[in-house]
């Protein structure tokens, strides 16, 4: 059975940091691109993170930030650890959310993979998220 499990949200002051991660297992993680997202209240879903699969056609496809969060956010995947992880650093309140990994298998560029999002695309596999709320 896939699962993603997401972790390390919780609270941080403006201007702090934190890590998110996404624990995958019940499937082979390196032949889906993966994407973390995130969903404020009353706001449309918002891809911020994406990077490309390990193998296959998206091999070697890089990684990919809106400008919202660009010089900011650094998305990391180890497939050993089966594993994907989200560095945020000068957090905003606007980033306070709820911040989803996702996984896809039929996608071609890792700006598709973010914005997809917008769209209500369905994923893959998703987590059930975790919430990142950032105080001022």
């Amino acid at each position: 059975q896939p699962q993603l499990v997401e972790s390390g949200g919780g609270s941080v002051q403006t201007g702090g940091s934190t890590r998110l991660s996404c624990v995958t297992s019940g499937f082979s993680i390196g032949s889906y691109a993966v994407g973390w997202f995130r969903q404020a209240p009353g706001k449309e879903r918002e891809g911020v993170s994406c990077i490309s699969a390990s193998r296959g056609n998206m091999a070697h496809g890089g990684v990919y930030y809106p400008d919202s969060v660009k010089g900011r956010f650094t998305i990391l995947r180890d497939d050993a650890k089966n594993t994907v992880y989200l560095q945020m650093n000068n957090l905003k309140p606007e980033d306070t959310a709820l911040y989803y990994c996702a996984v896809e298998r039929n996608v071609d560029t890792v700006q598709k993979m973010c914005a997809l999002a917008a769209a209500g695309y369905e994923y893959d596999y998703w987590g059930q998220g975790t919430q990142v709320t950032v105080s001022s």
